[in-house]
């Protein structure tokens, strides 16, 4: 099972949301995209966020959303 969880990635990314407004993220597919996204970035050569040794790219990623430092942008 991965952890932490989608459900659990949602409610960080869209913990700065005020109630009443439209949440940044609605789907597991966002996560998925932004957490493959920045893999990409840093199998590319991207710096990691977070301490990273003898992580895999995605893992380094997930850790990085998880931890706030990573964040997604809503449509504007």
């Amino acid at each position: 099972m991965l952890h932490p969880s989608y459900s659990e990635l949602m409610e960080v990314v869209n913990s700065e949301v005020e109630p009443g407004e439209q949440p940044i993220v609605n789907s597991r597919y966002s996560v998925v995209m932004a957490t493959a996204k920045r893999a990409r970035d840093i199998i590319a050569g991207a710096e990691p966020l977070v301490y990273a040794a003898g992580k895999k790219p995605l893992s380094i990623a997930v850790d990085e959303l998880n931890s706030g430092k990573l964040h997604i942008l809503g449509d504007e």
